[in-house]
This record gives C-alpha cells, sequence and structure tokens, in this order.
C-alpha cells in the first residue's frame, strides 16, 4: 500500500541513533558529524518505489562532496524477509550504495524521525536541523521515466550553498514502513 511522508517542521533536529550496519560495524549520528550536509534515507529492498530509485540514490549519494549518507531499513524482517540484512547487503552490493546501510530492528529510530513510507528522505544541514523532507523526484515505479534524483538534487545543492530549500517540498511516496 502506498503512503505519503507527513510535513515535519523545518529545523527539527536529527534525532540521534546508533544501528548495525550490513557490514557488520554501528553506525551513530555522531560518525557522520562535520559533513556539510547529511541525508538519512529509509529505505528497503522489497518496496517496487525503492527499487525505481536505488541506483540512483547510490549515484547522488556519491556525486556530492559534502554530502553523508545513511541509508536505514526499519521493515519486520518477520514478515518481510526480503528486508533482513543479508538481503539488504545483497541491494547495496545491486544499488552501489558507497553508504553505511543500517537496520532498525526495534524501529525506534524510524519512529524517532517520523519515517512511514520506503523512501522516506530527510536532508539535514550542517548543524543538523532538517532542511528538507520530501520525495526523491517525481518519478513512480512502472510510470515509463527512469529515476533522476532531480527534487534530492536541488534540495542538496541548495543545503551545500547554506542556503534554505525553496518550497514546495513535495512528500515521498512508497511503501509503508511495516511496522511489527
Amino acid at each position: 500500500m502506498a503512503a505519503e511522508s507527513p510535513i515535519v517542521e523545518l529545523g527539527t533536529p536529527a534525532p540521534d541513533f546508533s544501528l548495525p550496519s550490513t557490514s557488520g560495524t554501528v553506525v551513530s549520528l555522531a560518525d557522520l558529524a562535520g559533513a556539510p550536509a547529511l541525508l538519512v534515507a529509509f529505505i528497503c529492498n522489497h518496496c517496487p518505489y525503492v527499487k525505481h530509485i536505488e541506483g540512483e540514490l547510490g549515484r547522488v549519494a556519491a556525486e556530492y562532496d559534502g554530502l553523508a549518507t545513511v541509508g536505514i531499513s526499519a521493515n519486520d524482517v518477520a514478515d518481510y524477509p526480503d528486508d533482513d540484512v543479508p538481503r539488504l547487503a545483497e541491494q547495496a552490493a545491486r544499488a552501489g550504495f558507497t553508504f553505511p546501510y543500517l537496520y532498525d530492528d526495534t524501529q525506534e529510530v524510524a519512529r524517532a524521525y517520523g519515517a512511514v513510507c520506503t523512501p522516506d528522505l530527510f536532508l539535514y544541514d550542517a548543524d543538523r536541523r532538517l532542511a528538507y523532507r520530501g520525495e526523491f523526484d517525481p518519478t513512480r515505479p512502472n510510470g515509463g521515466q527512469p529515476a533522476t534524483g532531480v527534487s534530492l538534487r536541488a534540495a542538496i545543492e541548495h543545503v551545500l550553498a547554506g542556503d534554505p530549500v525553496p518550497p514546495p517540498h513535495r512528500p515521498s511516496v512508497g511503501c509503508s514502513i511495516k511496522w511489527r
């Protein structure tokens, strides 16, 4: 079922986290300090909306100097085994993710961020204040158009330039997070 992300007030601080990655390390918000921008992407392996953008998401994350990125999956793996850590690692390799891909087993981090769907994208400035929460781009699976990341790219460029991201911030659309 498709879900749309609700509005989160701009300027909201990034919630702290410390989660295991697909590579076996633990990554925390503090590990990503120092970058002028931070993208926290709630994603998963099984969702067609994420599959549609995953390759381009990997390229966007690698393209921008000064952008730290972390992917987080919070889906219930008992009901969605394709989102278990080994499958997330396969996805990271397939999509060319060079960023840490984390698993939120308790779903507490997803709840702290207010994530509701995959993909759900949160872009923070150097002070880790929310600058953009919205769509990757206006394309959708089976829509006949390739993902470009145009919406997210524009937001990243504003944040890296030290400027606010102008409205409108169109909400993310994707599969609902699979809560326990």
